[in-house]
């Protein structure tokens, strides 16, 4: 699957269950959450979990982890690309423009 696929399938996933009709600073709240929800699985990746309640995970499983927070954040940002009509081919693109001109 390539982005723009996986940019329309979450499209379809988002509208199936009315996930995408939020209002979007409700959406931005959750795009918040789920980067708190990043920091949390890098901090468990990093220094590991201190916490007398948290348990402590394998490398694999903390990287899993990591990896289905980034999906979430991802998901979040889609969402709100579709809302003003962006694609991510856009952003990459614009972004990648960006730093090209700033850096290079």
């Amino acid at each position: 699957m390539d982005i723009t696929d996986f940019q329309e399938w979450v499209k379809q996933y988002y509208q199936d269950r009315g996930w995408s009709d939020l209002d979007i600073f409700i959406r931005i709240g959750f795009l918040a959450e789920e980067t708190g929800e990043v920091a949390r699985a890098i901090r468990a990746l990093e220094i590991g979990r201190d916490r007398p309640d948290e348990s402590r995970g394998t490398f694999e499983d903390n990287k899993k982890q990591l990896t289905e927070e980034l999906g979430d954040v991802l998901g979040n940002l889609i969402v709100i690309a579709n809302k003003y009509d962006i694609s991510l081919e856009e952003i990459f693109h614009s972004h990648k423009t960006k730093l090209a001109q700033r850096y290079l």
